[in-house]
């Protein structure tokens, strides 16, 4: 197949995803229907999860200075108002903790300056000389070209910020509903815990110590680019030093939310997406090199926020999701071609039919569905009931009674079990050969036709 070939098919099946996953949403714009299923919901422990999320924006509200009062009252209506719309709540209620993230890194900046933590300028770089044997981050700055500059800047100053939403849109076209929750929550949850002990634990960047040595640091001064500077004037632009000279968070070097990102996005697509774990992984590994090469982190703000994205996504991981259901289409169809949990299973944890009256369950072959007949239906205890019984000795009978009963043998067990009716006696005849007609065999016997004689004497 020829490239071109192989781009249209792909474009095709993400358009065809497209379309379906736009059928699946619910398109209501009626506020009463999010109220009525509210009215619904059963809460539990786990619902005072939005609590945090009530008490964390009214406190970031009340410090916030841009924009001022009245106009920063209208975050929150606007807030809520895609939240009790179904149309929007769908998407912006799964995405909460992003919301919350957010907030708080926006809002980290109107702290006031004499009630922040100590600025560490120091701790990073020796803590990297003690646990590498060297400066890693400083020995990987020292040689710069213009296209490693571009190949840094790449997943740094573009895939940072564009990745993220690649995932969810193709977790959304091709996994389960759940998958794209999951991931809402573990990214948003881990950028929030970030920047949280950015904020408790202030530290300077490679690019500090570069500039000022190891001179204290204050809130007052401005961020810097870095080696992204080299960027801008390569392309003759002022973007990333007008972006990083305004940062709401400037001493957060530990952990590296870009190292932390990056390993997030290669761990859903790597367990999510198995086939391109190898790329997901190699673009992970590229970043980790930029971070230090721009002169934005140490190497153990790398390994920082590595270790903050696996743990969170191990914690949120789901047992249903770690695994076929992982890699399942949005209709619960696995990669193999076959229905998660059986056919006509659901994907919201319920049982299957075949699961809940305990029977075979059809499977699929390469002709359609199929039932495999097993040679054993059960244990020989079990007691199959008074209308599949045969009239041979029952198991439970004690030992005793053998003399009188006589020795019986013991009848071969089949896998479909019937009962002696009057469809099983159509055409008996031409079913012995089958194994299961109840004519011609031993365990049945026509009764005796009587004679006009006999019927009248009675």
């Amino acid at each position: 197949m020829s490239p071109r070939s192989s781009l249209v098919l792909a474009g095709n099946r993400i358009y065809s995803a497209f379309q379906t996953a736009v059928g699946r949403m619910d398109k209501s714009l009626n506020p009463r229907d999010t109220l009525h299923r509210l009215q619904k919901h059963s809460f539990a422990f786990y619902d005072l999860k939005y609590l945090i999320h009530i008490l964390n924006s009214a406190f970031w509200l009340v410090i916030m200075r841009v924009p001022g009062f009245p106009l920063k009252l209208l975050i929150p209506v606007l807030h809520i108002a895609l939240l009790i719309v179904p149309l929007t709540s769908q998407i912006f209620l799964p995405a909460l903790p992003v919301s919350t993230y957010l907030m708080t890194f926006y809002s980290s900046q109107f702290i006031p300056n004499n009630r922040r933590p100590n600025i560490s300028v120091s701790v990073l770089p020796t803590l990297e000389s003690v646990l590498f044997g060297a400066n890693i981050s400083d020995l990987l700055t020292r040689s710069t070209h213009p296209i490693l500059d571009v190949i840094a800047w790449l997943p740094y100053g573009i895939g940072h910020f564009t990745v993220p939403f690649v995932v969810a849109i193709f977790l959304w076209l091709f996994r389960p509903k759940q998958a794209l929750h999951l991931w809402a929550r573990a990214f948003g949850w881990m950028n929030f815990v970030g920047v949280v002990t950015n904020i408790i634990f202030p530290c300077a960047a490679p690019w500090y110590e570069v500039i000022f040595g190891l001179t204290p640091a204050e809130y007052s001064m401005k961020g810097s680019p870095g080696g992204l500077l080299r960027i801008d004037n390569l392309f003759n632009s002022h973007g990333y030093t007008v972006t990083f000279s305004n940062s709401p968070v400037v001493f957060g070097a530990f952990p590296s939310l870009h190292s932390a990102c990056a390993t997030m996005e290669a761990l859903f697509l790597a367990h999510f997406f198995p086939q391109v774990a190898t790329y997901a992984w190699v673009y992970a590994a590229v970043l980790y090199w930029a971070t230090m090469y721009l002169t934005h982190h140490y190497l153990i703000d790398v390994v920082g926020g590595s270790c903050l994205a696996i743990a969170f996504f191990y914690i949120f991981l789901p047992d249903d999701l770690r695994g076929p259901l992982a890699t399942a289409s949005p209709t619960g169809i696995l990669a193999n071609g076959v229905a998660h949990g059986g056919v006509g299973a659901h994907l919201n944890g319920k049982r299957s039919k075949y699961e809940i009256y305990e029977i075979e369950e059809p499977h699929l072959d390469g002709d359609g569905l199929s039932y495999e007949l097993s040679s054993d239906a059960g244990s020989d205890e079990e007691d199959p009931g008074i209308a599949y019984r045969s009239p041979g000795l029952h198991p439970a009978a004690p030992a005793a009674t053998m003399p009188f009963i006589g020795h019986v043998a013991k009848q071969p067990r089949r896998s479909h079990k019937h009962t002696a009716s009057i469809a099983s006696l159509i055409r008996a005849d031409d079913r012995v050969e089958d194994g299961w007609s109840p004519i011609g065999t031993a365990s049945f016997v026509f009764p005796p036709t009587p004679t006009r004689l006999e019927r009248d004497s009675r």
